[in-house]
């Protein structure tokens, strides 16, 4: 992390902080790191991560707004401009999984806030994040049944939550091996079966 981090205006120290916990996420397990951990991975003080963020929770929820501005528009613009919904949803799938290789540690924030049972600033922002998520898909997959890309008949609904979940299996594969490459490795071929699955048979 730049040590130049101490000397920086109110709202960019805000965002390096945000930064240095999405490192450090990548790095050891996300429950694990202490408003501590993170002033030393800036070297600040903890009162001066403190003048810029309350809580830690505040912290975290911060990440987590980052994280979907990040994502949202990553796979916003990779779709952008193309006519075919299968194509262009072919678009995200590729943009995401090189959101989280180049992020590692964002799908183990994610994962850790969605199992926590208490309701916070930062998971209710993951559930919105996927619920923006899926909406984009079910219009790309409406586009392609009304196109004929698609099947007529094909489970809107269930088609969204099998592209991130298809998604969430590489991610989690990924990391159970330690191996941030081999969801770049498998998510072309991966995807193909997927597109099997939802083009239509004509």
């Amino acid at each position: 992390m730049d040590t130049h981090s101490k000397h920086l205006p109110a709202g960019e120290r805000r965002a390096v902080t945000v930064e240095a916990v999405v490192e450090l996420a990548g790095l050891q397990n996300p429950s694990e790191i202490t408003t501590a951990a993170i002033a030393k991975h800036m070297n600040l003080t903890q009162g001066a991560l403190f003048r810029h963020f309350s809580t830690k929770e505040a912290i975290w929820q911060a990440v987590m707004e980052w994280v979907a501005e990040r994502l949202l528009a990553r796979i916003d613009h990779s779709a952008h401009g193309i006519k075919s919904p299968l194509t262009a949803m072919e678009a995200i799938f590729m943009s995401h999984i090189e959101f989280v290789a180049e992020h590692p540690g964002v799908p183990r924030m994610m994962f850790g806030e969605l199992q926590r049972s208490e309701s916070t600033p930062a998971k209710r922002m993951v559930q919105t994040l996927i619920q923006r998520y899926g909406e984009r898909l079910y219009r790309f997959i409406e586009k392609g049944k009304a196109s004929g890309e698609m099947s007529p008949a094909l489970d809107t609904e269930a088609a969204a939550m099998l592209f991130i979940g298809t998604i969430q299996g590489l991610v989690m594969q990924s990391l159970l091996v330690g191996d941030v490459e081999r969801m770049r490795r498998d998510a072309p071929r991966v995807f193909a079966i997927y597109r099997r699955g939802i083009e239509s048979a004509q």
